[in-house]
């Protein structure tokens, strides 16, 4: 199990990789959170755990949150490696999310929805 530390430095690097158009008007950044956050959708007998979201706010602007907690629980036995391609692919759904945002699209987030109505149907 990876440390908080090491996913900081895995998800640092793996910002690093990505192409500097990818944080355009992504003016709060990208943030990894201790935090576990359940859906509040989650049920007792089934958790479903938010691993990252987007966030657009008037008065915050436009950031992402990668939960570390919400990874471990859902991934608690990563080697680094695998870690890193969970870390990477989660940071790339969330940033679909921002590029889809300000073209005025909504494809993944309609998608999110479907997933959720197929968990909640469960």
């Amino acid at each position: 199990m990876s440390t908080f530390d090491q996913a900081a430095e895995l998800l640092d690097g793996i910002a690093d990789e990505l192409p500097a158009d990818f944080i355009t008007e992504l003016n709060g950044g990208v943030y990894l959170l201790p935090d576990v956050k359940l859906s509040s959708e989650s049920k007792p007998n089934r958790p479903l755990y938010t691993l990252g979201e987007y966030i657009s706010r008037r008065d915050l602007g436009k950031y992402i949150n990668i939960y570390y907690g919400s990874v471990m629980k859902v991934y608690p036995h990563l080697s680094p490696g695998e870690l890193k391609q969970v870390l990477k692919r989660v940071l790339i759904h969330e940033f679909t999310h921002h590029f889809e945002f300000l073209a005025g699209e909504r494809g993944l987030e309609i998608k999110d929805e479907i997933d959720m109505e197929r968990y909640r149907q469960s």
